[in-house]
């Protein structure tokens, strides 16, 4: 018997949860950690490296105290993250400002400028994350930073993702070199490709800005999967989280990835991890680039396997959004939901109101609402926009299928699912497919098991999984309801690249018309 602490970071909170290798969950803790925003800057999100590590102190005791378990009964920890969130470091691994979150999309232009880039220098990296760079992720996130903070640039010794720096921070690393960095987060948001000689080549970078110059050394070290070790936990860190100095920290990743393996997926699995935004994961057998798709690596999700990943930007926040609009939250807003049947409410939602990560990967997009009449209310919106999240799943997995990728099962993992049976009854009769939600919260259980793994309690993550993971309840798509959402799909698809694709649609270009007359408007004030 083993005990190990497995900690999830989210976009508002941190996770600890206190894991035993024979009786599963024990106890969780969460602390929370403020997320900068500013209302007349929609695209900006950043978040402080100091909260976190606070908050991370904060959980974990609490978690041990409710547990009951004493701390030096912790044999191994292990931390996923939101990402692509990136801060930039000086020599000592200082932070020079704040995370740029992952739903931080100031990067938008960087974006498209990659974009270009790697089609005109024919850089093969792209293949592999969709055909389309993000304003989400790393290299976009950093040359931002490199171009808005020229005073802090000579101080610029490199630039982390957040499961990395927190791994590295609990280590007592100070030297940027010594840090190992994930080939989950790497691999899905910074263009890195073992087989293609890791990141891309410095001419390629400096050919979209000379700023780039000398960052592929600065982002250059140990590369590794999640059944490495980062290090191990230092003296200072083990006394404020209240546990032994010494115990093994595995490299980390993302947290949708291992809320996948928590899920209990396997190979051909698919998974779509539901909380603010969705990440949708996958494991598959063997390479299927899928354009639109931001990210084929393997390693990523099972160190032995190719990991897939999509997704949407915003989900649950945009319920919290209806409900916020409406005067109420979305706990009561929700009440009576389970009486709509398909379609009832005359309403499309598209649920852009943060972007489209997949498979459009187009951050100039907003939501959109078509069908309104007098009687309509906000409980008919938060309905249509559970309709449309599902939706837009569909748009993503037929593209995975199109592109050879073999769905064997649908599970619903994340936080929103184990509270929401509407939404899971919607995306069976949506997919028409049977979706598996497993019977108790998975959050940073994946985590907990790639702690296990790190402390040699268990051999593979099907060991762990088959001892920790729990079951599932199965939705069954009801064919009445089925039948109804196969008329309107192809209505949603036919609107999703008229209004999300500039190239395809005629209107494709008044999203982003109105989005740039807001920003210049805003640029005035």
């Amino acid at each position: 018997m083993a005990v190990v602490a497995g900690v999830d970071f989210g976009t508002l909170s941190v996770r600890v949860s206190i894991v035993d290798s024979e009786r599963g969950l024990l106890e969780s803790a969460i602390a929370e950690y403020p997320l900068h925003r500013k209302r007349e800057d929609p695209e900006y999100a950043t978040q402080s490296h100091d909260d976190h590590m606070r908050a991370l102190a904060a959980a974990m005791r609490e978690a041990l105290r409710k547990s009951g378990v004493a701390g030096d009964r912790i044999e191994a920890i292990a931390l996923d993250t939101t990402g692509s969130s990136v801060i930039a470091v000086d020599k000592n691994l200082q932070p020079l400002g704040e995370y740029y979150l992952w739903c931080d999309h100031r990067a938008k232009g960087e974006a498209a400028e990659i974009t270009e880039a790697a089609h005109r220098e024919a850089l093969e990296a792209i293949k592999w994350c969709g055909g389309v760079y993000s304003s989400e992720w790393g290299f976009s996130k950093l040359l931002h930073w490199l171009r808005h903070n020229p005073s802090q640039r000579s101080a610029f010794a490199s630039a982390f993702e957040h499961c990395d720096m927190v791994a590295a921070t609990l280590c007592g690393i100070t030297d940027p070199k010594r840090v190992k960095r994930s080939i989950c987060a790497m691999g899905h948001k910074w263009l890195w490709n073992r087989e293609l000689g890791g990141l891309p080549p410095e001419r390629f970078l400096t050919k979209i800005d000379p700023l780039f110059a000398g960052v592929r050394e600065k982002l250059d070290g140990e590369y590794a999967t999640s059944d490495a070790i980062a290090g191990t936990l230092s003296a200072t860190w083990a006394e404020q989280l209240g546990l032994n100095a010494g115990i093994p920290i595995p490299v980390g990743a993302f947290d949708a990835h291992w809320d996948a393996i928590g899920a209990g997926c396997r190979t051909d699995d698919m998974v779509n991890v539901i909380g603010t935004s969705t990440c949708i994961i996958g494991i598959t057998p063997s390479v299927n680039l899928v354009p639109g798709v931001c990210g084929v690596v393997h390693g990523s999700v099972h160190p032995q396997r190719t990991g897939i990943e999509a997704g949407l930007s915003a989900v649950g926040d945009i319920f919290s959004a209806i409900a916020m609009r409406a005067g109420t939250d979305v706990q009561t807003l929700s009440s009576g939901l389970e009486k709509y049947r398909a379609g009832q409410t005359g309403l499309l939602r598209m649920t852009w109101d943060n972007g489209d990560r997949t498979i459009l990967v187009n951050p100039n997009l907003r939501g959109v609402t078509l069908g309104w009449n007098l009687q309509s209310t906000a409980q008919d919106e938060l309905f249509a926009a559970i309709e449309g999240t599902a939706f837009h799943t569909r748009v993503i997995l037929d593209r995975m299928a199109e592109s050879g990728v073999h769905i064997k099962r649908v599970i619903n993992g994340g936080g929103i699912p184990q509270k929401n049976d509407v939404l899971n009854q919607v995306y069976a009769n949506v997919l028409a497919l049977p979706v598996l939600v497993p019977n108790k919260s998975v959050v940073s259980l994946g985590s907990a098991i790639f702690a296990f793994l790190a402390a040699g309690t268990f051999k593979t993550v099907e060991d762990a999984q088959q001892k920790i993971c729990p079951s599932h309840k199965v939705y069954e798509p009801v064919p009445s309801e089925s039948g109804v959402y196969n008329q309107i799909y192809p209505l949603y698809r036919k609107l999703y690249f008229a209004l999300g694709d500039p190239a395809k649609g005629a209107i494709g270009d008044v999203l982003p018309s109105l989005i740039k007359t807001a920003e210049s408007i805003h640029a005035l004030n």
